[in-house]
């Protein structure tokens, strides 16, 4: 499912950020005789797992055809500071345009793929899967979540549509979680249905529906402990709360199967990425 929204998303994400920043045409690079051509290279200025190719790849090619891109490094590469990423070579007036929303992309996929790099890295030994949220940059759900695998870690539901979550205010409005589930299951056949409790009880009741999952949320660690042993394996547990760096691999340790990361697409600060020009 995520690939074929990857597919669809690109070309159309490449094209809004170029219409956001070129508008009616770039007026400064029109200063430059369209017949000029230029190489440059792209840096990397610091440590970062490479991400965003494509998207990179894409504007160049909705600007100019005849610029190319030879890469020195792939996605998922861990690069060191100094690093020559790419070299670029064609018309002058598309790489000059092209230059700052190529980067961003780069830079920004970059920074979800070193930070989910280290989440993943934290829990290497231990079988948990850490996965991602849907607080995504709007606009870029499918690329952050393609940026999160490339890290090393897994996905959520892509969206409201392919997974059901029932959270505090559905189980309000249903009624109860049995109400909720026998709900989702019948107007959602073959979905995930995922349930979020707050405590054992909520434990218990969701054990006897049809759920999938049960997302523990902001258990302390010795009740995670608890619910891995009530639970004992009939349905898969996800923790959810305020997880990070620090505090990870204790909960980690507790024996659930997935722990939920919001930090991976939102708690990021992008790698730092320069596009240097060769002089005539």
């Amino acid at each position: 499912m995520l690939i074929e929204v990857l597919d669809e998303a690109l070309l159309h994400s490449v094209r809004n950020a170029l219409a956001e920043d070129v508008g009616s045409g770039d007026i400064t690079a029109a200063l430059i005789p369209a017949d000029q051509s230029a190489t440059a290279s792209v840096v990397c200025r610091e440590a970062a797992v490479l991400c965003g190719m494509a998207w990179f790849n894409a504007v160049f090619a909705e600007l100019d055809t005849g610029i190319r891109i030879d890469w020195q490094a792939r996605d998922g590469d861990t690069l060191a500071g100094g690093q020559t990423v790419c070299t670029l070579n064609g018309p002058a007036r598309g790489l000059l345009t092209g230059e700052r929303t190529a980067l961003n992309f780069l830079q920004t996929l970059s920074a979800t793929a070193s930070l989910a790099r280290r989440y993943a890295e934290r829990v290497a030994d231990l079988p948990v899967k850490i996965l991602d949220t849907r607080k995504t940059i709007p606009g870029l759900r499918a690329a952050q979540k393609y940026a999160v695998r490339i890290g090393g870690c897994h996905n959520h539901r892509a969206g409201l549509y392919d997974a059901v979550l029932i959270k505090e205010n559905h189980i309000a409005a249903a009624g109860s979680i049995a109400q909720a589930v026998a709900q989702a299951a019948a107007s959602n056949p073959g979905k995930l249905i995922e349930v979020e409790v707050e405590d054992e009880a909520g434990v218990r009741e969701a054990l006897a529906t049809a759920a999938n999952r049960l997302l523990l949320d902001n258990f302390t660690n010795d009740a995670l402990r608890d619910a891995v042993a009530l639970v004992n394996g009939r349905v898969e547990l996800e923790a959810s709360g305020s997880f990070n760096l620090d505090n990870l691999r204790m909960a980690a340790g507790t024996g659930v199967d997935y722990i939920s990361v919001g930090g991976l697409t939102k708690n990021i600060q992008a790698v730092d990425l320069s596009m240097r020009f060769d002089h005539p």
